[in-house]
């Protein structure tokens, strides 16, 4: 495998030891360790996942002459020192191309940050200097991030499970905030980290609510993080924005807090910005443009256009941090996160072929268009072929109504049994609508193992539910055995991309929020069922001790009565036959419910025995149960 070149060359973190809370395949870290010399001598040390170099360079004393001449240098420094693998030299595209000299892999997390020393350098934090914001004053000035709300505060999440950066600390606020980044031309991510905790006092995390503008864009509207972790089941949030710098433009970003409810505060505990090669999801200016499905025009994707990533899977694979992607720091979820998204048929019945061991050969798309294991992973039917062409293959993605999706799928045969044109050709549907009535990667790619992906944009409308729709990807085994040798399908990977409309807006609707937890009542300990048996012992003896005294006298009338009806008595009456008892007697019949006057147990609790006027009137059975009257 190639390794990639690091496209970013800045980052910026709260404090130092965060830095080293990172782990050793970060981001390209730069540090900086200067001598007492009249030269202003420096060393730089570039860390980054596969090299460590280390390199002397002069700052000149004047801080107005040199200073363009040192960062080019310790640019040009960077792309020169990175490894690269030698093994291909058939391809221009296998390394992601150089940036220019003033593109920034820039991680703000949290604070106001202050200028190297002496104003030299890159902007580096100071926890305890310049909490107003940044007022730089040397010539690096545009390479400064500043914030420009003195009112903003950092806080410290409260302690749980996640202790990563940038999630350790957050900039929060009442009222809006922004932050102006210097950037060079070009197609930027923009990923915005959230850990919505309450950041007390103050902060509840049920007032997290708020917008993020970029570029003109408005990329969150009333964004609820907290309703939107909880309906996700996860702690943190990464939001992934495309956009576009145009040249002289400064990106800044603003957080807004909503006035739709008391005390709603805007927050982020992060935000990265690294370069894009160009055109790698926009398209190019001597392209044709996009498949546009249900559309007989192709569509393309212009630097106007902002897009925001919703999912990006690697296919049957495993799932791949952003220190294993191609120097983007892309993150791709798992099988198991796809899992979720497959029908029933498609879960039970596909299988995940691999090749790991498979060498690529990246012929017709760069190499960075996606990691090497991408390729070599995937979903397919399996070699059942009657049953492959009874289903299919068939994923149901909820995406936000009235947008425009952007939907790469990445293929690549790594089967040996696919080998030609016509070994494996199926149907592709999106959104219920052909797509591609012959997918043939071999026909598309030139070869086995040779990468290749499709593009293709989708109009989703509204549907019953005004929050989300599903969007249907379908792959199906092509149904005319002469159109193919094996009826099966395969699929390595898949982004999809939201783009925005025609009035700069990417925000969908907040999540609803997931039902209420059932509320777990506690466990009576053994000592506590020891004091409660007693109580419940007696309550229910009372129960049907006063059921029992009451229901004799009833039982008697009932009885007399059917006596007179058999012997034509109808002038039976009940004067000195009956007795009122009071509550007091009923409890001293059986001692207060003493358990020692327990004769059994009834459908009602505990029957007991009990004796009135000193126990003077004689026994009596009653319904099968002892008692004395």
């Amino acid at each position: 495998m190639g390794s990639s070149v690091v496209v970013g060359v800045f980052v910026i973190m709260l404090t130092t030891a965060m830095m080293s809370q990172l782990p050793s395949t970060s981001h390209c870290l730069m540090n900086k360790s200067s001598s007492s010399t009249s030269s202003s001598s420096s060393n730089w040390c570039i860390n980054g996942s596969t090299h460590q170099y280390c390199q002397q360079l002069t700052i000149p004393q004047d801080k107005e002459e040199g200073f363009e001449d040192l960062e080019l240098e310790f640019m040009n420094m960077i792309m020169k020192h990175m490894p690269v693998d030698d093994s291909h030299h058939e391809t221009s595209n296998r390394m992601l191309p150089s940036m220019n000299p003033t593109s920034y892999n820039v991680l703000l997390n949290g604070p106001a940050f202050k200028c190297g020393r002496n104003g030299y350098g890159p902007c580096i934090p100071n926890p305890t200097e310049n909490k107003r914001g940044m007022q730089c004053k040397s010539p690096y000035d545009r390479a400064c991030i500043h914030n420009t709300n003195t009112s903003s505060q950092v806080r410290e999440a409260p302690p749980s499970s996640v202790s990563q950066v940038p999630y350790t600390t957050a900039r929060l606020s009442l009222s809006e905030f922004s932050y102006k980044v210097p950037l060079s031309t070009g197609q930027k991510f923009i990923r915005l980290y959230f850990h919505p905790v309450s950041y007390d006092p103050g902060f509840d995390r049920s007032k997290t609510l708020f917008s993020v503008q970029a570029g003109g864009f408005t990329l969150l509207h009333d964004f609820n993080a907290s309703v939107t972790a909880d309906a996700s089941e996860t702690e943190t949030l990464i939001r992934e924005f495309c956009l576009n710098i145009d040249e002289g433009q400064n990106l800044t970003i603003t957080f807004t807090p909503s006035r739709a409810i008391p005390d709603a505060y805007a927050f982020v505990n992060g935000i990265e910005i690294v370069s894009m090669p160009t055109n790698l999801y926009y398209t190019a200016f001597e392209s044709h443009g996009v498949d546009y499905v249900g559309n007989k025009v192709n569509y393309r994707i212009e630097n106007i256009t902002a897009m925001e990533t919703v999912y990006r899977i690697n296919v049957g694979g495993s799932a791949l941090s952003f220190d294993q992607d191609t120097g983007m720091y892309r993150k791709w979820d798992s099988a198991v996160d796809e899992q979720k998204y497959l029908d029933d048929l498609s879960s039970r019945w596909t299988v995940l072929p691999q090749n790991v061991s498979l060498q690529l050969n990246f012929v017709k798309i760069p190499e960075y268009s996606a990691p090497q294991v991408v390729y070599q992973t995937g979903r397919s039917m399996g070699s059942n072929h009657t049953r492959n062409k009874s289903y299919k293959l068939t994923w149901e993605f909820p995406v936000d109504p009235k947008f425009l999706y952007l939907l790469r799928l990445h293929f690549c045969e790594f089967e040996p049994e696919i080998m030609d044109t016509g070994d494996r050709s199926f149907l592709i549907y999106v959104e219920n609508q052909l797509a591609e009535p012959q997918a043939d990667i071999i026909m598309w790619s030139g070869g086995n193992g040779r990468p290749i992906y499709r593009d293709y944009v989708v109009f989703m409308p509204a549907g019953p539910d005004r929050k989300k729709v599903k969007l249907f990807l379908a792959l199906q085994a092509n149904p005319r055995d002469w159109m193919t040798k094996y009826n099966d399908v395969l699929l390595n990977g898949l982004e999809l991309f939201k783009l925005s409309d025609t009035n700069g807006n990417l925000a969908g609707p907040n999540p609803d929020p997931p039902p209420p937890k059932p509320v777990q009542l506690k466990t009576p300990s053994k000592q506590s069922k020891k004091k409660s048996t007693p109580m419940l012992a007696t309550v229910a003896g009372a129960v049907s001790a006063i059921l029992v005294l009451f229901c004799v006298p009833g039982f008697l009338v009932i009885r007399r009565r059917r006596r007179s009806k058999d012997t034509d008595d109808d002038s039976f009456v009940l004067s000195g036959l009956c007795r009122d008892f009071s509550l007091s007697e009923i409890k001293a019949a059986p001692k207060n419910f003493n358990q020692d006057f327990i004769i059994g147990v009834g459908g009602f609790g505990h029957a007991y025995k009990g004796s009135i006027d000193q126990g003077t009137n004689p026994s009596r059975n009653i319904a099968g149960q002892e008692i004395r009257i």
